[in-house]
């Protein structure tokens, strides 16, 4: 075992020095070598009589092979792998097995663990192999991977599944067959529709299989012999516990924000786990059960909510809230559709489910043996438990961080996180209420700004990150500078300052609804709430004051309600109907400059119109930042094929940018930089004495391109011809420009309607 062992992790550093391992493929390889070789000395334990012979040797040289496949698939899901070499190693792991029967039979040295951890190896090399595969072919492959493992549910709670079967040759030639049409799969080398089919006649093979043989346990089900249940050793035993010790620990002591993922966040003394000995010992078998199963259930939603609160800190710079963003699973995962592909976000929801039922048991079983552990040995574990206690007293005293309570400070933040959420509706509905414009008349709103097209320009992602203090910020601020030039040069000014977003890294509807109603919308929860109400919004408030309002949106591809219900649009444009033929741009539908002149086109260059009132959702700067367009003459956009005849300014695969940070903020810095050149060049060229351009931002970017702590302020610019329109905000104190200064004023995102309505001559309502 410690051969076979050393011999994977050789393997590992082998692939990690040639072709690359990251970190999720060494996390794969490492556990997969642990915990077969931890099974395999398992097995050797409880048949003391029997030892590795000749044929098995052969078996653990696939083992190590097979490490080095799963190791590579896992890693396949987060950066590029050489499909060549998967397939090579598969490949060989499968022609061994043709040698290893062959040598057991002409050495004399077959035997049930022999034939055993065959039939495990092959079953291992399947269920990796069908992972990859179902990225491609969809989750369905699974059940490739899967039956050995559904097989053995069964045995486990069915007892006459555990007889041992005949010998049969077609069981055999199933298993090859597997193997073969699944490698053929990785390798790529045959039309799609001609692997599909060949998976669904193996997939067939396979359940007729397994039904064959349940048919036969079934019928011989009453001459099955009785199981023997052998104790464990007590070689094999104690470092189980000490196992189910180490998960119990990892529940109570995980940190909750990524920048305390270190290993000096697990050298803690939870109280908890204290307690809980403390309660095994003292509690008869049956209670003791029930605690395991409740508290380890408990302990599995904590460590789930610790890596949401990682996740939602990473992404939006907040902890999770259960209230709030529960309702937000299907807008997340139908974004992960569209930013990384459907067979692949299936894939990971898959994974997430399996997670959590995996780690549901696995906190269960480990306080199970915890408890049992320390009631069986109260001898010596009372001793143990009272010193640990005084010293976790002792300790908290002094201050020292190592004594904590994290994991019951999390249930009470949680509890209280649910307390507030459940209230918070109240609040809002107050806030909702209380609007000074609600009933103004058209006739005095707006008046500053008659006969203006009036353009609001929601950047993705533009935030101050992307201007001041990044290493990006240089490449952006000269755009910005160059932008200031050209449009003094055609008689535009601006005047720039700072909103706060309710946002980070994401969930642009909560800022742009915010900054329509004046009203803070922070939580998917607080945004469902808003549009079933009637609040007065900047873009009803143009509507009646006479302006035709629409809504130019290209990241939708279906009807939005609110758009018609809450906002008062006249008309919503969508990916469906702005006329673009071109390709994707990763999660963007289409480049910001076909969105520009299709708003231009069909709204803009009509003649005898009312003035417009526009929103438009810049989508070029939106993760993952995989393909950023190039711009090209104005003329030949046409309907948007040209994009596909010429390259991308940049591309990158989504996991090169996820694994390396550099390039991510690179990434993020040029696709700024495209969406601001796109709208400066498009004002100079369409713009006129009658355009008035709101830019700003909707958020910052997630936490890998802003780094921890950063402020969720967004820059925001009014550009306009007609000096009348930047005279009417000098009192607001902004820079002059398309940069604000870091010494411009901040107001929060919410202070902007109120201000603006009433800086450009509209008249509250006298309640």
């Amino acid at each position: 075992m410690a051969i076979g062992l050393i011999a994977q992790l050789l393997l590992l550093a082998v692939l990690a020095g040639t072709v690359g391992l990251g970190g999720a493929g060494w996390v794969a390889g490492v556990g997969c070598a642990v915990t077969m070789a931890a099974l395999l000395a398992r097995a050797l334990g409880r048949r003391p009589r029997e030892w590795l012979g000749p044929a098995s040797w052969i078996t653990l040289g696939r083992e190590t092979l097979v490490v080095g496949v799963a190791a590579l698939v896992v890693d396949s899901f987060v950066r590029p792998v050489p499909v060549g070499l998967v397939v090579t190693l598969a490949a060989v792991a499968l022609a061994a097995d043709l040698f290893d029967g062959w040598v057991a039979r002409r050495t004399g040295s077959a035997s049930e663990l022999g034939a055993r951890f065959d039939g495990e190896v092959d079953a291992f090399l399947l269920l990796v192999l069908s992972l990859y595969v179902a990225r491609a072919f969809g989750p369905w492959v699974l059940l490739i991977g899967a039956a050995r493992y559904l097989f053995l549910a069964g045995e486990r709670k069915l007892p006459w599944m555990r007889a041992p079967l005949p010998p049969r040759r077609w069981r055999k030639v199933v298993t090859a067959v597997q193997g073969v049409v699944l490698t053929v799969a990785v390798a790529d080398v045959l039309p799609h529709g001609v692997v599909k089919l060949a998976l669904v006649v193996a997939l067939a093979g396979l359940a007729a299989s397994f039904g064959e043989c349940v048919w036969w346990l079934w019928q011989n089900r009453h001459a099955a012999p009785a199981v023997e249940h052998r104790p464990v050793r007590r070689s094999i035993a104690v470092p189980v516990t000490v196992l189910a010790v180490l998960v119990v620990w990892f529940a109570l002591a995980a940190p909750d924000r990524p920048s305390d993922l270190t290993l000096g966040a697990f050298v803690r003394l939870p109280l908890e786990l204290l307690l809980l000995v403390a309660l095994g010992m003292v509690l008869p078998a049956a209670p003791r059960r029930v605690l395991a199963v409740i508290v380890g259930t408990v302990l599995a939603v904590l460590v789930v909510v610790r890596v949401l609160d990682m996740g939602f800190f990473t992404l939006f710079d907040r902890p999770f809230l259960p209230v709030d963003d529960l309702s937000q699973w299907r807008n997340g995962i139908e974004t992960m559709r569209d930013s990384i592909g459907r067979s692949t976000a299936n894939l990971v929801v898959d994974f997430v489910a399996v997670f959590v039922v995996a780690l549901v048991a696995a906190s269960v079983w480990g306080l199970l043996r915890v408890t049992r552990a320390a009631s069986d040995h109260r001898r010596w574990v009372l001793p143990g438990v009272a010193l640990l206690g005084v010293a976790w007293v002792a300790l908290r005293i002094a201050g020292a961080p190592v004594a904590t309570t994290s994991a019951s400070a999390l249930a009470v933040r949680e509890v209280r996180s649910v307390h507030s959420g459940l209230n918070a509706p109240k609040t809002l509905a107050r806030q909702i209420a209380r609007d000074r414009f609600s009933a103004t008349p058209g006739d005095q709103l707006l008046t500053g700004l008659r006969g203006k097209d009036v353009i609001v320009l929601m950047v993705e992602s533009y935030g101050q990150v992307a201007v001041q203090g990044s290493s990006f910020s240089p490449g952006v601020d000269r755009v910005l500078a160059k932008g200031d030039a050209q449009l003094r040069s055609s008689g535009f000014a601006a005047r720039s300052g700072w909103l706060t977003s309710p946002t980070f890294g994401g969930i642009s509807w909560l800022a742009h609804s915010t900054f329509h109603s004046g009203v803070r919308i922070d939580t998917q929860r607080h945004y469902d709430q808003l549009i079933k109400t009637n609040r007065f919004t900047l873009s009803q408030a143009f509507g009646r004051a006479g302006w035709r309002a629409v809504d130019v949106v290209p990241s939708n591809n279906r009807a939005w309600k609110p758009g018609r219900t809450f906002y008062h649009y006249d008309k919503v444009y969508d990916s469906r109907n702005l006329g673009y033929k071109g390709p994707r741009f990763g999660y963007p539908t289409m480049p910001d400059q076909y969105t520009l002149l299709a708003l231009q086109r069909l709204e803009l260059a009509k003649r005898k119109r009312r003035p417009v009132f526009a929103e438009v959702d810049t989508l070029s700067s939106h993760f993952p930042w995989t393909k950023i367009p190039r711009s090209v003459p104005w003329q030949d956009v046409g309907d948007g094929s040209i994009f596909a005849r010429i390259p991308t300014a940049a591309s990158a695969s989504q996991g090169t940018l996820l694994r390396h940070a550099g390039q991510a903020r690179r990434a993020f810095g040029l696709s700024v930089e495209y969406s601001l050149r796109t709208i400066f060049s498009w004002l100079q060229r369409y713009g006129d004495k009658n355009t008035v351009v709101v830019m700003l931002g909707d958020h910052q970017p997630h936490t890998v391109i802003s780094g921890q702590g950063a402020t969720h302020d967004v820059p925001v610019s009014v550009i306009a011809k007609d000096p009348k329109v930047t005279d009417q905000i000098r009192g607001w104190g902004w820079d002059d420009g398309v940069r604000p200064s870091p010494r411009a004023p901040v107001w929060p995102m919410q202070a902007f309607r109120d201000r603006f309505l009433t800086a450009f001559g509209s008249t509250p309502a006298r309640h």
